[in-house]
């Protein structure tokens, strides 16, 4: 039986949430919880809310268990370890040394660094395999910016006429001759 019970204070903390709450998730199990507790059978709320049943009783089951929490703790999912970080830190002193320098003094063939170029070096001289976010991310810790190159066209020197065989006198009016 997937009955549950619940106080007029989580009831009502519960609409609250159904009604109020910006997060998708916790007002869909907040719901959930409702459904159950006025008696829909699991496998119609599972239904309704597009999940398998097994979820439906795992939500039910942690709010039960979470019952000394805050009703928004008891809700929220459970921590998960994930992947560590792969270098969480580690290589800013890395990139901070190596950024001020020319990639071509390393035999890279490019005049700045990128974030790819960035990864790569860290891989072909330090064996850390890390994505173009992390060193990102590391760019952001050390307080730096990226910045694109500007590529200006060179201006004009005033004498370029003579070097083309020109005067460098402007052409006006009184310069043509007159007929």
């Amino acid at each position: 039986m997937a009955l549950l019970l619940l106080s007029d204070r989580q009831r009502a903390e519960l609409e609250e949430l159904v009604s109020h709450t910006p997060l998708a998730k916790e007002r869909c199990r907040a719901q959930a919880l409702l459904w159950i507790a006025e008696g829909s059978d699991v496998g119609e709320v599972a239904e309704l809310l597009h999940v398998s049943r097994q979820t439906i009783y795992n939500w039910r089951n942690r709010f039960q268990e979470r019952a000394e929490l805050d009703l928004r703790a008891s809700l929220l999912d459970a921590s998960r370890l994930g992947r560590p970080r792969a270098a969480g830190g580690t290589i800013d002193d890395l990139v901070a040394a190596v950024i001020d320098d020319d990639p071509r003094k390393l035999g890279y063939h490019a005049t700045v660094w990128t974030a790819p170029l960035l990864c790569r070096y860290l891989h072909d001289r330090h064996g850390i395999e890390v994505s173009d976010r992390t060193v990102g991310r590391a760019i952001d810790r050390l307080d730096m910016s990226w910045k694109r190159p500007r590529h200006e066209l060179a201006r004009r020197l005033p004498t370029w006429r003579q070097s083309k065989g020109g005067s460098n006198a402007a052409w006006t009016a009184s310069n043509v001759p007159s007929c």
